[in-house]
């Protein structure tokens, strides 16, 4: 089992957000298995042709998402991403049930609000 990662130069969206997005994807749909070990910081910059701030930055951001964890000087691997995902996805939306609760506004107002937010984060 290898990472596979493609860094499109041309696109909109930042290397850094394209190198999480992508790891991300491959730990939820388990083509990188709870457990992997991923490269370093400079191992994949150098592969990729980052910088290693980019590949680092991307790091931070998927940790502090609780898709990978570092273990020190053992490493970086792939957690146990989705109980962590699906744990921040309900706190959120419980957040923003309240929210817009308090803020008087009706279920279709709000579930409306989500799709629009839904389509703008995802696309049609």
């Amino acid at each position: 089992m290898t990472l596979k990662i493609a860094i499109d130069a041309d696109a909109a969206v930042a290397p850094y957000e394209q190198l999480r997005a992508q790891i991300s994807a491959q730990a939820r749909s388990g083509a990188l298995p709870v457990g992997y070990r991923l490269p370093t910081v400079r191992g994949l910059a150098e592969d990729l042709g980052l910088a290693a701030n980019t590949v680092a930055k991307a790091y931070r951001a998927l940790e502090a998402d609780g898709v990978i964890e570092t273990r020190g000087r053992n490493g970086t691997f792939v957690a146990a991403a989705g109980d962590a995902a699906e744990r921040q996805a309900a706190v959120a939306a419980a957040a923003f049930a309240e929210q817009v609760h308090r803020l008087g506004l009706s279920r279709a107002d709000a579930g409306a609000a989500v799709e629009e937010a839904l389509r703008a984060a995802y696309g049609k």
